[in-house]
């Protein structure tokens, strides 16, 4: 008898065993997954009904069944009703607008889903999820006026624009020119007004024009042309002939001071590519980085820019310079600042209030600084031998923030002076001219002022 209780023990011993081990398998096997499908679709869909939507569902053991429906409140069409047999774990699912079954223009409906995984949870029926999503029907294109904006836009310079758009469902608003770049826009005094600079980089052989983009929610786009006239201006173009000296001495000594890990090995003729070229290109960048952005700040009340008291023009913006050794070229640049010069270490003062952005070595740049005024302005002071201030320091209009020197790429004590706007630097004498800065800037913006009657909200210069 005892041998037989003992005996009936194991085999219950064993058969809770079977069964713990079986219930761990169904519990921990992916044929038993426990997670319903996933559905990439937001609750509130903007829809101008002329695009397809996209709609992207995806579980963990396949995807079984997809049923979607869309509802006007009275009616319910199947968009889409399949079965899979495979075990497809991704599905993407274009919807349209069906052309029969609603006979009403309504702003709104119901989109419905109802997905089955194959998992065998459940009892084998699988995990299942319904969801809805509403529908915003927006048929419209956003409305896009301008206000005001410069008459003209130099080579090399900058220009303004001030518009107003309108869209209940707006998304974003930008310029955009014919070369490919965005200029952000900020709200300008009354409510759907925007305000935005736009430049010509000195590169950029023709301007080709710009244009306001205005996209709402739905997908729906605007485009208006701004009026500007296109002002080419011819640069100073030279011929710059390298020699073993200067190779061999400055070029050596510099590539030292801020290159030598990525020059060793390299010929002086090399080091000075190296150094145009490559760290040049490395200095550009991380200047376009720390000034791609834009609001409309306190900041922006301009006075024009006078950085070195009794200082001389020894390098303007925009000269292009060819380099050859032995008459044939070896590399090229454009001087994208304005040199000046006055005594050694002489001071660097702020013309504006503004914050520091970047306070440090910048490659050919050496010590620079970048202080920003608002609406995408950036000031930049650069091969100086001190700085005065720190990165997110705010500096007042007349403060002293840095001593001139010859840091970087430079082989005698300057400043080199820029203003940069959305990343791109431009024509300094345009910010130094009060007449310019008066005529392009601030009248326009008194102009749109007007124009919107903004008593209120107007932002007066």
């Amino acid at each position: 008898m005892a041998r037989r209780n003992s005996n009936s023990k194991r085999k219950l011993l064993i058969a809770s065993l079977f069964i713990i081990i079986l219930m761990a398998f169904i519990y921990n096997s992916k044929i038993f997954e426990r997670e319903p499908p996933q559905i990439l679709s937001d609750e509130v869909i903007y829809w101008n009904l002329k695009k397809p939507l996209s709609i992207k569902i995806s579980d963990a053991s396949g995807i079984k069944r997809v049923l979607i429906q869309l509802g006007d409140g009275e009616n319910n069409i199947t968009l889409f009703n399949e079965k899979h047999n495979s075990d497809e774990k991704e599905l993407e699912f274009n919807i349209t607008f069906p052309k029969k079954g609603f006979y009403n223009r309504q702003n709104e409906y119901r989109l419905s889903y109802e997905v089955v995984d194959h998992s065998f949870w459940n009892f084998f029926m699988g995990n299942k999820i319904i969801k809805e999503s509403v529908i915003i029907a927006d048929r419209q294109d956003p409305l896009i006026h301008v206000a005001a904006n410069s008459y003209k836009i130099t080579k090399g310079g900058a220009g303004v624009v001030i518009f107003k758009t309108e869209d209940a469902n707006l998304k974003e608003t930008y310029v955009q020119t014919a070369f490919g770049k965005k200029f952000k826009a900020v709200p300008f005094g009354k409510e759907g007004y925007y305000i935005s600079l736009v430049v010509w980089p000195r590169a950029q052989k023709n301007f080709g024009g710009a244009e306001i983009v205005a996209i709402d929610l739905a997908g729906n786009m605007a485009h208006e042309k701004i009026k500007y006239y296109f002002q080419d201006k011819n640069y100073k173009s030279s011929k710059i002939q390298l020699t073993n000296t200067f190779l061999d001495g400055s070029i050596t000594s510099l590539a030292r001071d801020i290159a030598n890990d990525e020059t060793q090995g390299m010929s002086s003729l090399e080091k000075f590519v190296f150094i145009n070229n490559v760290l040049r290109k490395e200095s550009l960048e991380a200047i376009e980085k720390v000034s791609d952005s834009m609001d409309y700040t306190q900041y922006f009340a301009l006075k024009p820019f006078y950085p070195l008291k009794n200082s001389a023009v020894v390098a303007g913006y925009g000269d292009f310079r060819i380099y050859e050794y032995n008459k044939e070229k070896v590399s090229e640049s454009y001087h994208l600042g304005l040199d000046l010069a006055s005594t050694a270490e002489a001071e660097i003062v702020s013309s504006n209030r503004g914050k520091v952005v970047f306070a440090g070595e910048n490659g050919i740049y050496g010590k620079m600084l970048v202080i920003y005024h608002g609406l995408g302005i950036y000031s930049l002071y650069a091969h100086c031998s001190k700085l005065l201030v720190q990165e997110g320091d705010e500096v007042m209009a007349g403060q002293t923030i840095a001593k001139t020197g010859k840091t970087g790429f430079a082989f005698g004590d300057h400043l080199h002076f820029g203003i940069v706007i959305h990343g791109i630097e431009v024509r300094p004498e345009e910010w130094m001219d009060e007449k310019w800065m008066r005529d392009n800037l601030f009248e326009v913006i008194n102009s749109a002022n007007d124009l919107i009657n903004s008593e209120n909200n107007s932002a007066k210069w």
